[in-house]
């Protein structure tokens, strides 16, 4: 029976039942052309899926299926060619106050010549928040990455694991409803990236705040996600809506030494060769 109900679980490629009012983000039907003088790139050919509210889903898939274009249309930063991102029933136009994201490039996304208070702050700023609010926000959001001893440092004078820590820390200060992370990790040490990740589900389970994480690693989106979105290759589609069904409280060493942790990474692996075969030559974006 127990290898009956794993064979399920592993085959299904429809997402959970959602009702509409538990549903936070929606994606639905959205397309992404990028037209040159000699052609056009159909980047993102047809993607839809729902993101209930409080939910942390993984998004993987071979190089070029168009992830980080996927990110930004969500985020508002990019224009679909088609299709629509709705937020809480809204429909995103721009940059919408209930998203925060983060980027794989830590080091660009903060200014030098601040402190890590003031980075934090800075989005705050904007808000109608009075001085000694924003002060107790950044001094929470920095406690919550184990930051709350660096508020004078400067990120030139910080590890790598550090400097993405206090762009973490400037993202959940905005208190958003979504956080999308694009490939967060990418950039630092095996062992930091496996703190930062245990941080991210601790900072998930604590505040209850939607998460989509686009990462490249399959091992990192089996263990982080409660869902896996397996994209093909370009032009993408959403090939595989993948439940995560291992225990809800994770560490590094139990979770991965499970014999279902091994499954599942395997299933993701043989789904994205799967999609590295079906990719158009020539029709690669990143």
């Amino acid at each position: 029976m127990a290898a009956e109900t794993a064979t399920t679980a592993m085959t299904n490629t429809e997402p959970a039942a959602t009702a509409d009012g538990d549903v936070i983000l929606r994606v639905d039907g959205l397309k992404k052309t990028y037209a040159t003088k000699d052609r056009s790139v159909e980047a993102i050919r047809d993607l839809t899926f729902d993101l209930p509210r409080g939910q942390l889903a993984c998004v993987v898939g071979p190089s070029g299926a168009g992830k980080t274009t996927l990110l930004r249309c969500i985020g508002g930063l990019l224009e679909p060619t088609a299709g629509t991102v709705t937020l809480d029933g809204t429909t995103v136009t721009g940059p919408p106050r209930g998203m925060a994201v983060v980027f794989q490039d830590y080091g660009r996304s903060l200014f030098a010549w601040m402190t890590v208070r003031q980075n934090v702050e800075l989005p705050l700023r904007n808000q109608d928040m009075r001085k000694s609010d924003r002060a107790r926000v950044v001094e929470k959001s920095l406690e919550a990455v184990g930051l709350d001893q660096a508020m004078e440092s400067y990120p030139w004078q910080l590890s790598g694991g550090m400097q993405q820590r206090v762009a973490i820390a400037r993202a959940i200060a905005f208190d958003p409803q979504v956080l999308l992370m694009d490939e967060p990790f990418a950039a630092v040490d095996a062992q930091t990236r496996a703190d930062l990740e245990d941080l991210i589900r601790d900072i998930w389970k604590r505040t209850g705040v939607t998460v989509l994480f686009v990462t490249h690693d399959i091992d990192e989106s089996v263990y982080l996600g409660e869902r896996v979105l397996i994209l093909s290759g370009s032009p993408t589609v959403v090939q595989e809506d993948l439940p995560i069904d291992l225990p809800a409280e994770r560490d590094q060493l139990t979770t991965r030494s499970m014999p279902r942790f091994a499954e599942l990474r395997g299933h993701v692996y043989e789904q994205i060769q799967r999609a590295k075969q079906a990719t158009v030559p020539g029709d690669d974006e990143g």
